[in-house]
This record gives C-alpha cells, structure tokens and sequence, in this order.
C-alpha cells in the first residue's frame, strides 16, 4: 500500500484572537514567501490598503494595514512520495487538506490582511479545492476544518465519492470530513472521536476500516489536532487517542495497515513530530512548553490562552 501523491506541508489552522491584546506579526519565512511586483514597469505598488471588514457585529469597523513590503501567495513546498511498490490493483491514493473554514476566514479578515478580500470568499475557494481534488483525483480525500460540508459534499458525490463528517463541539462550526470513491472503497467500519468528552478541548477525529478492491483493507485516520503552541500535551493526548483507536481497529481486522491524516500543527523539529515517528516519548522528562509541537521562532508571537 503506497500513496503516489504528493503531500503538501502542513499548515497550521489560524488561531483565535484575544479581542484586548495585540499581536506583532513575524517576518515571512525565507524561502517561502516570492516578493510581488506591479505589472508594466517594476515600480512598487501601493502599500496602503483599507477594506470593510465583513464580520457581523462590528459595522464601520476598518482595518488599515501599512508595509514596508508587498508579498504574494506562499509557494507551496511539494514532498515527493517514493516510487510505489504496489501493482495497480492495491495502489491507492489519499489527500489530506486543511481547507480553513469559512467562518474563521469570515470572522478573523485581521489575520489575512496579505490576501485579497476577493481570494477569501467562499464561492471562489470553493472552486479552486474542488478543481484542486479533481486534479490529483485521489481515491480518499481527508479535508479538515469543514464548515461548508454540503457545498463540498455535493460536488464530491457527483463525481463519485461517498463521505462522512464529523463536527466539532462547542462553539465551533467546522470538522472533519472525509470522502471514498465508492467504486474501489468499501466502507467496513466506521468511529469517531469526540475529545471534549475526555477533557482534551473541542477537536474531533475520524476513524474508518475500507477494503480496497475487494482484496486489501486498511484503517484511514483523520484528525485536527489542536493548535495552541502552549498546550503540547492536549496535543499528545489528542494523538496518543486517536492512535490507540485506530491500532485496536486494525488489531480487530487481522492486522491491517493504518494510514493516518490530517492537520497535526506540528513541524518536523518537534517532539510531537519525533513521536509520532517512533512512537516513544516520555511526557514527564519534557517541560510541556518544549512540546508545543510548533516552530518557537514561527508562532512565539501567538497570545494564546491555556
């Protein structure tokens, strides 16, 4: 079981903002970010914007935003899976993809000030995932932070796909979903995760058993792990959870492949990361704001309450 798709690095969901505290912004990772210049002839663009901000609640409220410098669209860092080494009857593909909810994007327009209002809208992002999907046509799609599930949900059916959504509690609007193509994938087994029944915040996570083909099964994960740098060990809970769900599934099965996916906001450099790779981690030798899962130079700057 191999996946011949490309993955796209991981990006970490937007956080909430306290309303009474400001945050600085972090310069742009180098290499990441291209400079953006006017077309015609060179010169340097306006660097003054001023747009309404659509949230309800706050008519006449305008944002202002001065830079020095312009940047354009991150380029997106591609990791190239290795050569399958599966026939064509057991090959099977799977994207995972963090969408950004509408309503964070609606209700936050503060923390995409680099962006076009225009870029944002749903009717436009709505397009470009599902032109996106139809692109690397995968047999599993993984999307995370959902909120639109049947705008997405219908475009998937008509092109062959069967889902499950699973949203989270509280106050939040979005979710998981998570799409098959009910002509290779048979739906054996289904469960879900809702931690805020285990104290361990709002997030949700997904758990399913397919047969490929009539032939392979494999367990398929999907899960939002909780952003907040300060809270590493929600995160180590949120994971150790999903994993043991998912080992139990396979165990039950006669030892199937799991594939996990989803959104996990930690960086390859962390301890987060590290366990996952070798599944050892003693949580009591690690100071829990070492195990923030998160780049310290990237996200420091975020006023995050526990």
């Amino acid at each position: 079981m191999a996946s011949a798709a490309p993955r796209s690095r991981l990006t970490p969901p937007t956080p909430a903002m306290h309303p009474h505290r400001k945050r600085a912004r972090s310069p742009p990772a180098s290499g990441s970010l291209v400079r953006c210049s006017s077309s015609g002839n060179g010169a340097p663009r306006d660097h003054r914007r001023r747009w309404q901000s659509p949230a309800a609640g706050s008519p006449g409220r305008v944002y202002q935003r001065h830079r020095a410098q312009q940047y354009g669209v991150p380029s997106r860092r591609w990791v190239l899976a290795e050569e399958a080494s599966t026939s064509d009857g057991d090959a099977c593909t799977i994207m995972s993809y963090n969408i950004l909810a509408d309503n964070n994007a609606h209700y936050h327009p503060d923390l995409y000030l680099d962006v076009p209002w225009d870029a944002m809208r749903w009717d436009s992002r709505r397009r470009l995932i599902i032109r996106e999907i139809r692109h690397w046509d995968p047999d599993l799609v993984c999307l995370q932070e959902v909120d639109r599930f049947r705008d997405i949900a219908t475009e998937m059916e008509n092109r062959g796909y069967q889902s499950r959504f699973k949203g989270r509690t509280g106050d939040a609007k979005d979710g998981c979903a998570t799409f098959w193509k009910s002509k290779g994938l048979h739906l054996l087994e289904e469960d879900s995760i809702d931690f805020s029944e285990y104290n361990l915040r709002n997030n949700v996570a997904q758990i399913f058993v397919f047969e490929l083909n009539r032939a392979q099964k494999l367990v398929v994960g999907n899960i939002h792990v909780l952003f907040n740098p300060k809270r590493g060990d929600v995160k180590l809970g949120q994971i150790r959870m999903l994993l043991e769900k998912a080992n139990a599934l396979a165990e039950k099965w006669g030892g199937i492949p799991i594939v996990l996916a989803g959104d996990f906001n930690s960086t390859p450099d962390s301890a987060i990361y590290k366990f996952l790779s070798t599944m050892k981690l003693d949580i009591s030798l690690h100071d829990r704001r070492q195990l923030s899962g998160l780049d310290s130079s990237e996200f420091a700057l975020y006023d995050l309450f526990h």
